[in-house]
C-alpha cells in the first residue's frame, strides 16, 4: 500500500468528534505559545494608589510612620485596614471642629508629652479617644484620654464622688504618659505601646504570646484595637496635612493658652461659692474652669493640696474651651453650656487680685 493510501486510510477512520477534539487541542497549544513567547503583556495603568485616586479621590500617603516607626508597605491586609480608616467619611465630617479643638488643646498636651519623653504622635491618641473633650463613655472611661477609674487611680489621679482628676486635662495627660511609658518599657516599641493603651498591657502581652508574634501588624486583634494605630495615622494626616483630603487649611496655628491664676487649697471647703468669692469670681467660673470638682463642696480630711485655676481676665469669652471641658456621656452637652453661659460673664463684688 502506498503512503498516500495509508494517509487517506488513517483519516477516513477518524470520525467528526475526534477531529474536533484534535483541532481544539492544537488551537489551545498555539494560543498559549503566542501568549507566552510572541505577544507582549498589556500594561496595567491602574496602580493601587491610582485606583484609589480615580475611584475615591483620595489615596494612602506613602511612607506612613508612627513615632518614627515605618508602616509595612508590602501587606494588602494592612492597606485594606488603612483604606477603611482613611476613606471613612464619618471621621472627617467634623474636621472643622477638630481643627479648632487641636488649636486650643495641643498647646496644653504637647509640652507635657515632650517633658515626659513621649513622641508627639501620641497627641492623636487623645483625638481619637475623645475628640479632645471631657466625655464619659458608657464603660466609665472619662476625660480627654478616656482613662478608666482603676487605671487613673493607679497613676495617681483621684477619682471618687467629689473629685475626678481625669477631667483635668494636664493631670490626665501626665497619667496617660505614664501608662504609655510603662507599656514602652515592656515592648520597646511605640506602636505596641499605643495598642496597649487601647487594649491594656496584659492584653497585648497575651496576644503576642498566643500568636507567637513580636509586632502589632501581624496580630489578629479585636476590631477596635486592630484599627487603633491606623485610625491614629488617619487623624494625624488630617490634622498635619489637610490638603491630602482636599481640605483648604493651612498649618495649624495654635491659640494662646488661657492666662490663669492658680490657687492652692489644702483644707476642706464647705461652700464653693464662698471660695469663689475669695478668688474674686463666682461659683460658676470656679466650676467651669475646674471640672474635676464634681460637687458643691470639697471634703479634704487628709489636707491634700488642690490647685484651682481661674482666668486672669474674667471678661474674656472662654466658652469654646468650656464646651470641651464639660462634655457628658460621650457627647458635649451644648444645652448645658447655653444654660450657664449667662453666668460666665457675671462676677461677684469682690474683684480678682
Amino acid at each position: 500500500m502506498t503512503s498516500k493510501k495509508i494517509f487517506f486510510h488513517f483519516f477516513s477512520r477518524l470520525n467528526l468528534t475526534t477531529l474536533t477534539v484534535v483541532f481544539f487541542v492544537v488551537f489551545v497549544a498555539l494560543f498559549i505559545f503566542l501568549k507566552i513567547y510572541v505577544l507582549q503583556p498589556s500594561v496595567n495603568s491602574l496602580s493601587y494608589s491610582n485606583n484609589n485616586q480615580n475611584v475615591l479621590g483620595l489615596n494612602i500617603p506613602s511612607n506612613l510612620e508612627f513615632c518614627g516607626e515605618k508602616i509595612p508597605a508590602n501587606s494588602m491586609a494592612i492597606k485594606e485596614d488603612l483604606e477603611q480608616e482613611f476613606f471613612n467619611n464619618k471621621h472627617w465630617q467634623s474636621s472643622a471642629i477638630l481643627f479648632t479643638k487641636a488649636q486650643k488643646w495641643f498647646p496644653y498636651i504637647e509640652p507635657i508629652l515632650k517633658q515626659q519623653g513621649i513622641p508627639d504622635d501620641f497627641k492623636y491618641v487623645a483625638v481619637i479617644e475623645s475628640h479632645l473633650s471631657n466625655v464619659v463613655s458608657p464603660a466609665g472611661a472619662a476625660g480627654f484620654w478616656q482613662l478608666m477609674p482603676a487605671s487613673a487611680q493607679n497613676y495617681g489621679l483621684e477619682v471618687n464622688g467629689s473629685v475626678d482628676e481625669r477631667l483635668d486635662v494636664e493631670k490626665a495627660t501626665r497619667a496617660a504618659c505614664q501608662h504609655i511609658k510603662d507599656a514602652y518599657a515592656i515592648f520597646k516599641n511605640w506602636t505596641l505601646a499605643a495598642a496597649a493603651y487601647n487594649l491594656g498591657i496584659g492584653g497585648i502581652q497575651s496576644a503576642l504570646k498566643r500568636q507567637k508574634s513580636d509586632n502589632y501588624y501581624d496580630l489578629l486583634l479585636n476590631s477596635e484595637t486592630g484599627s487603633f494605630v491606623y485610625r491614629i495615622l488617619a487623624y494625624k494626616t488630617l490634622l498635619s496635612n489637610p490638603a491630602h483630603f482636599g481640605i483648604k487649611k493651612k498649618k495649624l496655628t495654635y491659640f494662646a493658652k488661657i492666662p490663669l491664676k492658680t490657687y492652692k487649697v489644702d483644707s476642706s471647703v464647705t461652700n464653693i461659692a464662698s471660695l469663689a468669692k475669695y478668688f474674686g469670681c463666682n461659683k460658676t467660673i470656679v466650676k467651669l474652669h475646674n471640672p474635676w470638682l464634681l460637687g458643691e463642696s470639697l471634703n479634704n480630711p487628709d489636707k491634700k493640696t488642690y490647685e484651682f485655676k481661674i482666668p486672669k481676665n474674667l471678661k474674656n469669652d472662654y466658652s469654646s474651651y468650656i464646651i470641651d471641658l464639660i462634655g457628658e456621656d460621650g457627647v458635649v452637652n451644648e444645652e448645658k453650656v447655653a444654660e450657664i453661659q449667662p453666668e460666665i460673664s457675671k462676677t461677684d463684688s469682690l474683684k480678682s487680685n
